[in-house]
């Protein structure tokens, strides 16, 4: 019944409303611009060269003649399969190495944590450059970046919860009970440190957007001939002393959708973590009585 009550506490909490009206605009340009812009992205007409915001090119014109808002709805495609891409492979290395480091063996568990502060040792974006200089810049080599550098992030973070978790006396029942590691992982382990694991992962992806961004505005990133709001940047950017509006659209895109994937991660935490629960929902309950609500819900 109260299935999706997480949702509509998502909605009430006034950052997570605001990250969901900006990441829902970028999706929304994303999918639309599969099928129509104003212009094409790729049309260069010299004439029209560094244009004032008007009709018909609402944003403007960069330096070769490019509508910018048709540039900003395909640049958004690339920013959705990066972030989209980049949190899978995130999810996925975040959960194993987590799950090696937390329900194996001691020197198996011991072994994974060293391995981990060894891979957190080497900063996302310097581990993406190295990959771009010696496999060329690309998407794929972004999405794989980011995501193993964050993956092992989720990792550090959520490792020591399932260990925490582990304990509890729900997770012995269901062990007394006959289920499998896998089993209590999905049923048990996971749910209960899925607040923290939320909160990395949406900051992951708010990263793999900045770091697609910088890393194609670097040259590492995606190639030329896609649309990237990195690329637009780098463009743009050189003029910024003669034109500098052309600057801020791609700028202010960027910033909005790192800031929305954020501002999600922290409402979404909220929204599902009872313990922190601020009583605006009439499902939750009084703000006196989480104070003696466990940390750690079966």
């Amino acid at each position: 019944m109260h299935r999706f009550a997480w949702l509509r506490r998502l909605w009430r909490i006034s950052t997570g409303r605001f990250g969901l009206i900006v990441v829902a605009v970028v999706l929304l340009a994303a999918v639309v611009s599969l099928l129509w812009t104003p212009f094409d992205p790729r049309d260069v007409e010299v004439a029209n060269r560094w244009g004032y915001p008007g009709w018909p090119h609402l944003l403007g014109t960069d330096g070769n003649g490019r509508d910018i808002l048709s540039l900003l709805m395909a640049g958004a495609r690339t920013t959705v399969y990066v972030a989209v891409g980049a949190g899978i492979v995130a999810t996925v290395i975040g959960i194993a190495f987590a799950a090696l480091g937390a329900l194996t063996a001691r020197w198996v568990r011991e072994s994974v944590a060293v391995f981990i502060d060894v891979l957190i040792a080497f900063p996302v974006l310097l581990i993406a450059m190295m990959i771009s200089a010696v496999w060329g810049g690309s998407l794929g080599v972004v999405i794989w970046s980011v995501g193993i550098g964050f993956g092992v992030n989720i990792a550090r973070v959520t490792r020591p919860e399932l260990r925490r978790v582990l304990h509890s006396e729900f997770v012995l029942a269901g062990r007394a009970s006959g289920l499998t590691p896998a089993q209590n992982l999905w049923r048990h382990l996971l749910p209960n440190v899925a607040p923290v694991f939320i909160v990395q992962l949406s900051w992951s992806m708010a990263v793999a957007v900045l770091a697609e961004a910088g890393l194609s505005y670097l040259g590492f990133g995606a190639p030329v001939t896609d649309p990237s709001w990195g690329l637009l940047l780098a463009d743009v950017q050189r003029y910024i002393g003669i034109h500098p509006l052309s600057v801020v659209w791609p700028g202010l895109a960027i910033t909005l959708t790192v800031l929305g994937l954020n501002l999600i991660g922290d409402a979404l935490r909220e929204a599902t973590d009872p313990t922190l629960s601020r009583g605006r929902d009439p499902l939750a309950p009084p703000r006196g009585a989480i104070r003696h609500v466990p940390e750690v819900v079966s």
